[in-house]
């Protein structure tokens, strides 16, 4: 450039110079200047010709200083929007790497081939044990790198695999594929910013490539060249990596956008499936409350309506889970299979459970039990008296209370004691409240002594069980007439019964009489006391208690006319 410009002014000269030959010369005279200033004009004409060319050639190189400046500039500002940190930077850096050591590799394996046949100095082998050392250095990056292989974006250029969509087939399921569709949406959205990063730096790219391209027009600079040689090459790889992204991009959507239609179709589908069962329930629901109230109008026993509540509620419940089990099993042969070769196994692990759910069919449709009657338990020498307050689907509910059996034995009372329903196939249970009757026999033991008149004790203890007992006597003669259709009954005696029997220590006397089921030991308190009150205003009735005799050596001895017994129990 600096040549043309010379040439160009020596030629400027030259015609200068040869249009002044022709011209004529100006003398000055001697008399108006010295003799030193004498000068020709020529000489001047050319000197300030040459320092307008020089002033020109100055400006022309700043000018050009001025654009090389800008671009440098600008490239610098390229160079810091493209050192910012993106993945495709990153994996193209590697690639970069992943070359020149893969060639420092090839040209150290052939150093070392010709080390090794070449000669076999001490030298030599000192530094073929060096380059294997570097060898195996250069390998382990190799391997390090080897994901970049020849192509520098192979792994950002593949979008993350979709995977197996789920099948929506129950409302649990709806969920899963709400949460497949929005992490679908988030896979595209990313790669799709992957490709926004890309063509960010392709443009970027071409961008440095057009500078670079301006810039060796005013300078041609071999560095300028080079890099302009590698950015060409740099953004031709660029160039197809985007190309190749944006028709991935496509197909990629297309292939979401397919999928999460069909999921939705699906959750759709399941919604309007849940819509129509749950009215459906809500119509049976409400049917089965429209039945309680009915029961409960027209049926007035509160245990008959509880068990008619308990028949419509697992009728609802079993319903209810028929709808369901049809609506989202699939196959439910399948199903029946399955169960039937699992029965065994079932039947043996959960036996308690099918026994208490076969005893609870029994009571229910037997009506051995009912909720509010009174049952006695008998378990491995325990007895437990209490009123049932429920009984469900495994097991019977009763709250203890004070009983003579609480009095006698246990002494404790109020617990809730929980009877499994398979009991009624293996242990005792006792119902002192079956079907209409609410009344027991209750029976008070009194020994007198041998002394006593029996016939008036007894006489006694009839008219006093009979007077507190004859309300629940008419009750029960009642029940017992109701029960004649149900029940073949042959001795239906309801008076107070009295007996009396001789007993080592005297004669006892055994009052029965028919109680209150809920309250048996408030009418033998009553009666207990009743009894012993009359007794102790008798001269001749003597309650029989331990006592001793005394015989002393010099005492008369004689027979009493009766044995009043030394140990009265």
């Amino acid at each position: 450039m600096r040549l043309s410009t010379l040439l160009l002014t020596t030629l400027l000269l030259s015609v200068v110079l040869s249009a002044t030959e022709g011209t004529p010369k100006i003398e000055l005279k001697t008399t108006d200047l010295p003799a030193t200033a004498v000068v020709p004009v020529e000489v001047n004409a050319t000197k300030v010709f040459e320092e307008k060319v020089r002033l020109r050639q100055e400006r022309l190189e700043q000018r050009r200083q001025d654009k090389i400046a800008d671009y440098k500039q600008r490239l610098m500002a390229t160079d810091r929007e493209l050192s910012s940190e993106s993945s495709w930077l990153k994996s193209y850096s590697s690639y970069l790497i992943y070359i020149d050591v893969k060639r420092d590799l090839n040209a150290l394996k052939e150093r070392i081939a010709k080390l090794t046949a070449d000669g076999d100095t001490i030298s030599e082998r000192d530094e073929v044990a060096a380059l294997l050392a570097k060898e195996k250095i250069l390998t382990e990056q190799i391997n390090l790198l080897r994901g970049h292989g020849e192509t520098p974006f192979s792994t950002l250029m593949k979008p993350e695999e979709i995977g197996a969509r789920p099948i929506i087939q129950n409302p649990l399921e709806l969920f899963n594929g709400i949460s497949f569709n929005k992490h679908l949406k988030e896979m595209f959205e990313s790669y799709k910013k992957r490709q926004g990063e890309l063509r960010q730096i392709v443009i970027l790219l071409r961008k440095k490539e057009g500078l670079y391209k301006e810039l060796l027009t005013v300078d041609e600079n071999e560095n300028y060249t080079q890099r302009y040689i590698e950015i060409s090459s740099q953004l031709e790889k660029f160039e197809t990596a985007l190309e190749t992204v944006d028709a991935t991009l496509q197909v990629y959507e297309q292939r979401i956008d397919e999928i999460t239609q069909s999921v939705k179709k699906e959750i759709k589908a399941q919604l309007y499936k849940m819509l129509n069962i749950t009215i459906i329930i809500i119509i049976l629901s409400l049917i089965f409350f429209l039945s309680k109230r009915v029961v409960k109008k027209y049926i007035i026993d509160n245990e008959r309506f509880y068990m008619a509540n308990k028949i419509i509620n697992f009728t609802n419940f079993t319903l209810i889970l028929i709808i369901l089990l049809f609506n989202y099993i699939e196959n439910v042969n399948y199903l029946v299979t399955v169960l039937g070769f699992a029965s065994a196994g079932i039947a043996i692990a959960m036996k308690d459970w099918f026994m208490s759910m076969l005893g609870w069919l029994v009571i229910v449709l037997g009506g051995s039990i009912h909720v509010g009657d009174r049952v006695r338990v008998d378990k491995e020498g325990m007895k437990y008296v209490g009123d049932v307050l429920d009984i469900s689907l495994l097991r019977i509910t009763i709250l203890e209370d004070i009983t003579l059996t609480s009095y006698m034995q246990n002494r404790r009372a109020g617990r809730i004691v929980f009877i499994p329903n398979n009991y009624i196939f293996t242990q005792m249970i006792a119902n002192y409240t079956h079907s209409s009757l609410k009344t027991v026999w209750d029976g008070i033991d009194i020994t007198i002594t041998f002394e006593s008149n029996h016939k008036k004790a007894m006489h006694i203890a009839k008219d006093v069980t009979r007077k507190y007992s004859k309300g629940y006597t008419d009750i029960t003669r009642k029940q017992l007439n109701k029960l004649r259709d149900k029940y073949s009954l042959k001795n239906t005696n309801v008076e107070p019964r009295i007996f009396s029997f001789i007993e080592p220590n005297g004669v006892q006397i055994s009052a029965w009489y028919l109680t209150n089921a809920y309250a048996t030991l408030t009418l033998r308190s009553v009666i207990s006391t009743e009894i012993l009150d009359a007794y102790l205003l008798e001269d001749d009735i003597q309650i029989a208690y331990p006592t001793q005799r005394l015989h002393l050596q010099n005492e008369k001895k004689h027979e009493p006319p009766f044995d009043t017994g030394a140990d009265v129990v």
